[in-house]
């Protein structure tokens, strides 16, 4: 089946340049030139991934985040002419799944989108896989990890996590105790094997921590060993 891929820019420039080699790779692409149009668009169409602009008219990539995570859990890449580390902590604190710095090599922009649909079509095959009785299931306390049916309840009531963050919640608790550095939970979460050596997966962590513990300052389930990595125990 063909993917759909949202973009949106508001320069048509860097629009044609990201859906020539898009089209190349045989996906099938929207446009959008702000985040209101792109959440009109999300809104009759269906996606698989979406690639967001942060500065752009009318309504920004951030605050068309926050809507787009209220429709939908598809992966969301968002470009920014902005480098800063508090600009990617800002872009993946709103549920972001991976950020790209302008100016982009297409081609790396082309391999993180092949990571997200890869690592989203393995989740939808581990979570629609198994029959009704025979769901993969990991109790730790309160916190349940439904891995097929791709749910995540603390203390019975359902957390909202975004595909990436379920994906690293889910590989440290299946392997409770063991402590990830944050290269190999880069690479066994974005299936890359190339580390970019930036503090994406410590946001992750955070999020993941904002949502699922009572104090994220004192975590009870995702616990830091200092100058190793995270465990969940």
């Amino acid at each position: 089946m063909v993917k759909t891929i949202l973009v949106t820019d508001d320069d048509p420039e860097i629009r044609d340049i990201i859906r020539i080699y898009l089209q190349n790779e045989g996906y099938k692409i929207l446009e959008a030139e702000d985040g209101l149009q792109s959440l009109n668009i999300m809104s009759r169409e269906t996606v698989d991934l979406i690639i967001l602009d942060v500065m752009m008219p009318n309504m920004d990539g951030i605050h068309a985040c926050f809507k787009m995570r209220e429709m939908t859990n598809v992966p969301i890449i968002m470009l920014s002419a902005k480098g800063e580390d508090i600009d990617k902590i800002t872009g993946l604190t709103t549920g972001a799944d991976d950020y790209v710095t302008k100016p982009f090599n297409p081609l790396e922009l082309i391999a993180r989108v092949k990571a997200q649909l890869r690592r989203q079509t393995l989740t939808s095959v581990d979570g629609n896989g198994g029959k009704a009785n025979d769901d993969k299931i990991t109790e730790i306390d309160e916190l349940i990890i439904n891995r097929n049916r791709h749910i995540v309840t603390v203390r019975g009531k359902e957390v909202s996590l975004t595909p990436i963050e379920f994906s690293i919640l889910e590989l440290m608790a299946r392997h409770r105790g063991h402590v990830f550095n944050i290269e190999k939970i880069y690479q066994s979460v974005w299936k890359e094997d190339k580390f970019l050596s930036d503090n994406t997966v410590m946001v992750h962590i955070r999020n993941i921590r904002e949502k699922i513990e009572d104090n994220p300052r004192e975590p009870r389930y995702i616990k830091t060993v200092w100058g190793v990595g995270y465990k969940v125990d």
